[in-house]
């Protein structure tokens, strides 16, 4: 008997899992929403979403949307930046340095 409760128990979680991750407009015969109570019964739910919800064999599941672009990184990766930094640090250290030397 335990045996027949966890193959019930991993079809019913197999088919929950498959009826989610199916996109709606796949999904045949009654609305995605109405499928989680079909499922509810146990052997016969899940029975009759493999058989009569789920799509058809041969049916392409749509591809997963594209990775967006990486973009242009860390800041520090960045030349110009690190460029940027070093002649803001040195224009820095020369001003405390000689504060009569500050030309803003």
């Amino acid at each position: 008997m335990p045996v027949v409760f966890a193959i019930s128990l991993l079809l019913f979680v197999y088919c929950v899992v498959d009826l989610v991750t199916t996109p709606a407009s796949l999904v045949r015969t009654l609305p995605k929403p109405l499928w989680f109570f079909v499922l509810i019964p146990p052997v016969i739910g899940p029975l009759a979403w493999l058989l009569g919800g789920r799509p058809a064999r041969g049916t392409p599941r749509p591809a997963a949307p594209p990775r967006p672009a990486p973009g242009r990184g860390a800041p520090d990766d960045d030349e110009d930046f690190l460029r940027e930094l070093r002649r803001r640090a040195d224009d820095q250290r020369r001003r405390a340095r000689d504060p009569r030397d500050d030309v803003s």
